[in-house]
């Protein structure tokens, strides 16, 4: 994990958030590879959800909602986790991320105590839980609310109270009407969107794994309140989102589902399974599958009409929720490769932040130079991505700079390109060259690149 963090810094993937200040912890900036990738993935998740579909529609709602918005939801009683804090450190987690701890109803069993704190040998005072005596194995925890407060307002004093969105669902559930009397969409339907979303994290940590500042693509799934129906699109949102993972090249090996137990669903959650990958630190989750049936639009009182059957009901939701963060950290994971000559990051070149990089062979032959911008400023216009121009150093270095950064295919200008309008191309896989006409390097790289 050291070595992704050291590559996302020095490559300009990913800095912390105010760096020159300090830092702020769980907020993270995204360079310029960084958003590169993260909107190619992006990009790829609403074109397989949205383009290439007909029961699908976008939409993008405020980070700042209604207040009741919160409430009717049930996020302001029930949007929490379970708080300890260490007195020694002070340092607060998440008590059911700490070891020898297990949750049976509303209760939290411990099989030993005292537990050494996370960050340091000692062990953990449960101050804010009261004073755990060794003779009582289980306490019911105290909770904090995860959203973000918000004032509203320009008179001090006078402000509203708001929450920055926890998660961005509650978007779709109050345009549900809207879009339903403004689209042509009929029940089968989905409701995508992409958006930034806020969390009083207790512990953020592992690198932008958990942050208090992230990005969500989602989609609600709207069923009717039907076992049967429901549980057929739960299993075809399941396979569905696991195989446009493996299709963007990620390992099957690194993959699982995992059922959530009934304790640790969500308030509205009727069953829920995650998408997990093999990360440095452990199995993690990802993305979520969840039948969320009708939890939601009851909350706001809102129905479906169906005109041709004659009947009013209220659409149970199944839900694909995944983290763009989480999906960049574990891209980034899963494609690094090293060995004793280079580092590599073998994304998909769908996935890739640079698809072509161009390089004179020579950067004081004006000849050589003259022609690799040609070709350089013309497959910026053709290509659909990013397209970079290198003549520092050595070409080998030049090479193994842009495996670095995942860049699929590298095109060299020689001396031979100027007697037989010919170039090298590169695979940054393989390592491989191949002489290929000027006239044809377009159409190889789109189909390559496709």
């Amino acid at each position: 994990m050291d070595k992704i963090v050291a590559l996302c810094k020095r490559r300009g993937f990913i800095y912390p958030g105010s760096e020159i200040y300090g830092g702020i912890t769980g907020f993270w900036d995204y360079g310029p590879l960084g958003v590169e990738l993260k909107n190619n993935i992006k990009r790829e998740w609403w074109k397989s959800i949205v383009y290439d579909r007909d029961d699908v529609v976008g939409i993008d709602a405020a980070i700042i909602m209604n207040p009741e918005v919160w409430k009717a939801s049930g996020h302001l009683d029930a949007f929490t986790d379970p708080l300890v804090e260490c007195k020694t450190c002070h340092h607060r987690f998440r008590i059911d991320h700490l070891p020898g701890v297990s949750r049976e109803e509303k209760y939290y069993k411990f099989d030993q105590y005292p537990f050494p704190c996370p960050t340091g040998g000692h062990e953990i005072n449960l101050g804010m839980l009261n004073k755990l005596p060794k003779e009582i194995k289980s306490i019911e925890p105290r909770h904090f609310n995860l959203l973000v407060e918000a004032k509203i307002g320009v008179v001090e004093g006078e402000k509203k109270t708001a929450y920055l969105r926890g998660e961005i669902t509650q978007g779709a559930f109050v345009n549900f009407e809207n879009i339903v009397n403004s689209s042509r969409v009929k029940i089968p339907f989905g409701i995508a969107q992409i958006g930034k979303a806020f969390r009083n994290e207790i512990t953020p940590g592992n690198f932008t794994f958990r942050s208090r500042e992230f990005e969500q693509m989602e989609l609600e799934f709207l069923v009717k309140p039907d076992d049967r129906e429901s549980n057929k699109w739960f299993e075809y949102w399941r396979k569905e989102r696991m195989r446009w993972y493996l299709d963007l090249g990620m390992k099957k090996e690194n993959l699982r589902f995992r059922i959530h137990e009934e304790s640790e669903r969500a308030h509205y959650a009727r069953s829920a399974e995650d998408i997990e990958y093999n990360a440095p630190f452990g199995w993690s989750e990802f993305e979520g599958i969840h039948h969320r049936g009708d939890w939601d639009l009851s909350r706001h009182n809102l129905k479906y009409k169906d005109e041709r059957a004659k009947e009013e009901f209220t659409p149970w939701v199944i839900e694909t929720s995944g983290g763009v963060d989480r999906s960049t950290l574990f891209f980034l994971v899963d494609s690094y490769y090293e060995d004793e000559k280079r580092v590599v990051l073998k994304l998909h070149p769908k996935l890739a932040p640079v698809k072509v990089a161009v390089f004179p062979l020579l950067a004081n032959k004006l000849p050589l130079v003259k022609m690799a911008k040609d070709i350089y400023h013309n497959l910026k216009e053709q290509i659909n991505g990013m397209i970079a121009f290198d003549d520092r150093g050595n070409i080998g270095k030049r090479y193994y700079s842009q495996d670095e950064i995942g860049t699929p295919f590298c095109v060299t200008i020689d001396f031979q390109s100027i007697e037989d309008k010919t170039v090298t191309i590169r695979d940054r896989d393989t390592m491989k060259q191949e002489r290929l006409e000027i006239s044809k390097l377009q159409e190889y790289l789109k189909k390559k690149l496709s």
